[in-house]
């Protein structure tokens, strides 16, 4: 079969971006619940969070949450996710970060 000798991907993936911040629910995961807020923020408030204006502190985004206790990991991501608001997470700029974007030069993928 002809197909088996091509090399690469079928489809153009496009550069590889690296994306900031982690997502909710690894940092949800760390936790055993029921919790409190304040127990969340001393044990997480600084790590970064990825939101569609881009990543930011933990800690900053539970100030904006009302409620002070969550019995179940789903009611912590709903709260998160209500404060930091729904859709696509910027990706850094791979100009700026060439490391991150997979270890090459900047100059050795342009063409």
């Amino acid at each position: 079969m002809a197909d088996d000798d091509e090399e690469g991907p079928a489809v153009e993936l496009g550069e590889r971006r690296p994306v900031e911040g982690a997502p909710i629910p690894r940092l949800t995961a760390r936790l055993h619940y029921g919790i409190e807020r304040s127990e969340v923020d001393r044990r997480l408030g600084d790590e970064q969070v990825r939101t569609p204006e881009g990543p930011r502190r933990l800690g900053e985004v539970l100030e904006a949450v009302e409620e002070p206790y969550f019995p179940r990991r789903q009611d912590l991501e709903r709260a998160l996710r209500d404060a930091v608001g729904r859709g696509p997470v910027p990706a850094g700029d791979p100009e700026t970060e060439p490391e991150a974007a997979g270890g090459e030069d900047a100059e050795a993928t342009e063409e």
